[in-house]
């Protein structure tokens, strides 16, 4: 994300210095050192929130913790999700910081001296509705400054979503509120948490793997990645097997405990299938049947988004179309081998960012006019502070887990925000989100367009405008704003009854003497000419506001796709602001 301790935008920022940033989410675990307060100055006076352990437990870092009535009776920690988020939001800078030894150096949160304050609004992975926007409503009246929300459900009608309603109710209050966009992707219409005036994250990849190496008897090798990773694993090459070959059992494949009863696995690496059960499930199943190690294979959807965990004997996670290389030498011999060169931590993939295959996909099934994710940020392999030490080690230090979702990629953007907000405290959620999005980087470290699971170039609908860039984010050139009033128009033109926009505007609500907003649909073009006007905006001084029109018009060029896509960019000598721009061909 570039940011550098005592230089640059972190060290402009203060590292988001007396920002609150509410966490809508589980529980958190509050004697994690990532949340002790050594340095930290107390709340702002405008803070209004309380602590509801029942025991003392915040300080100046973790200065509030609420509880919903659906979601148990105090904060603490049960599953470690929202001690995860939370510290990837603001955690405090921690040395030590390791899975199983691997990815060890110095963790922190995007804006490391910002406060925390958690609103539990979920318990065992459910989360209630009406505690959501019971969080939402209090975390504002509390007065955070930024809601960073990992939770959500399949798009719905806004006036009928928890977060859209209370995420409006925080716009109109000037909070910003980031969200993540859901991990059912790579499917198309697959988003959450679309709401224009939300900032929506998908999750990419870094440019750190631990990497776990399939050795093949021929000599071919492919990477994967694992967690866990044994000293003592041996170099020669073992049996190779692979249960799907078991025609008779169409279970085979995925390592089911019982379907291992009919396959030798005794001292073999053995190659298993992602479905049926659990990776986790797999890897005990494997290690009960006697195999030696396990060769865990994407399915086809996830392609090359490998995931590092910790499996109960020696494991690497390996993309779908190097397993399906793998099966094709287990096929070509009667002699199969292997060995797993566990390599530890790798730092410096220049195919960084990369989307990952589960980052919900748009066009948004709410609202298909908007254009949804909004950003991409790091969501794969996310080292953070964990509830429990998953060694069981009593050190403090090693309570850190490694996991992937956009759940984790939405906190990263909370922490941008707020970095932002110390920066500029003037700014509006719009300016913010504004900001984030038009400055964001569509290449990866490589030089070359972000590509997707499938190594493929992403398109708007995996990016968004593009890959956070918190530095260029601070100076933009120019920022879009909007007044929550101009989605009066905007919701009218959703065609939702005057009592479902009211659930916005609370009091008489009147579409029909409202000059709606449609959703743009193109009925006949083959394609499009696209003319701004005016072509240039000269400013004379900080703040000064411009609006300017683009008009889309037919062409006779006939597309090759459903949807077409590119941007729209004001260009001067310093900066580069850019919109990405999708547009739907309607074909008859």
């Amino acid at each position: 994300m570039g940011l550098y301790h005592n230089m640059g935008f972190w060290n402009d920022s203060n590292y988001g210095k007396g920002v609150i940033i509410g966490v809508i989410d589980g529980e958190i675990f509050p004697d994690h050192p990532s949340f002790s307060d050594d340095g930290m100055p107390p709340p702002p006076a405008k803070w209004k929130g309380k602590c509801e352990f029942n025991v003392t437990k915040c300080n100046n870092k973790l200065i509030g913790a609420r509880v919903f009535p659906n979601s148990g009776i105090d904060p603490w920690d049960e599953d470690g999700h929202g001690t995860h988020t939370a510290s990837t939001a603001a955690g405090h800078f921690m040395q030590g910081a390791n899975i199983f030894g691997n990815a060890n150096g110095t963790a922190t949160g995007v804006a490391p001296l910002a406060h925390v304050a958690v609103y539990k609004a979920c318990s065992a992975g459910f989360c209630s509705g009406s505690d959501i926007l019971a969080a939402m409503d209090m975390a504002i009246e509390d007065g955070v400054d930024i809601l960073s929300i990992s939770l959500g459900s399949l798009s719905n009608a806004f006036y009928r979503n928890s977060v859209a309603l209370g995420a409006f109710s925080a716009l109109k209050r000037g909070i910003f509120v980031s969200c993540s966009g859901g991990n059912s992707g790579p499917y198309s219409f697959s988003m959450s948490n679309e709401a224009p005036w939300i900032l929506t994250v998908g999750a990419s990849t870094i440019d750190r793997k631990i990497k776990a190496t399939v050795v093949l008897g021929n000599n071919q090798e492919f990477d994967g990645e694992s967690a866990l990773q044994p000293n003592d694993f041996p170099s020669t090459l073992l049996p190779l097997a692979y249960p799907g070959s078991n025609a008779s059992d169409s279970d085979a494949k995925y390592c089911t405990p019982a379907s291992l009863n009919n396959t030798n696995v005794m001292g073999k690496i053995v190659l298993c299938e992602a479905g049926k059960i659990t990776r986790a499930d797999k890897g005990i199943a494997v290690k009960a049947a006697g195999g030696a190690a396990m060769i865990f294979m994407n399915r086809e959807a996830m392609a090359n988004t490998t995931l590092a965990e910790a499996y109960v004997l020696p494991t690497t996670y390996v993309g779908y179309a190097d397993g399906l290389k793998i099966k094709e030498y287990i096929d070509s011999t009667p002699t199969p081998t292997a060995t797993i060169v566990f390599k530890g931590t790798i730092i410096g993939d220049d195919r960084a960012p990369v989307v990952a295959s589960f980052s919900s996909r748009g066009p948004s099934y709410a609202s298909p006019g908007i254009l949804k994710p909004d950003i991409i940020g790091p969501g794969v392999n996310i080292l953070a502070a964990w509830h429990i030490s998953l060694d069981n080690n009593t050190n403090t230090n090693s309570r850190f887990n490694m996991i992937s979702g956009t759940s984790m990629s939405c906190p990263h953007l909370s922490g941008v925000a707020a970095l932002l907000k110390s920066v500029h405290p003037d700014w509006s959620p719009a300016a913010i989100k504004s900001a984030i999005m038009t400055t964001a980087d569509v290449l990866n470290l490589g030089s070359n367009l972000i590509e997707d699971e499938t190594y493929l170039p992403a398109n708007v609908f995996a990016t968004g405008a593009g890959h956070v860039n918190p530095s260029k984010a601070n100076d933009p050139g120019l920022i879009y704003d909007i007044e929550p009033a101009v989605y009066l128009p905007y919701l009218c033109g959703l065609n939702y009854t005057d009592t479902q926009v009211g659930f916005f505007f609370p009091g008489k609500v009147n579409c029909s003497e409202v000059t709606s907003i449609s959703d743009v649909e193109i009925d006949t073009p083959p394609g499009l000419d696209v003319k701004v006007e005016p072509t240039t905006l000269v400013f004379s001084e900080v703040k000064q506001a411009f609006s300017y029109q683009v008009t889309f018009t037919p062409l006779d060029t006939i597309p090759n796709t459903t949807f077409n896509q590119g941007s729209l960019r004001w260009i001067s000598e310093k900066h580069i602001v850019r919109s990405p721009i999708a547009v739907r061909f309607f074909l008859f």
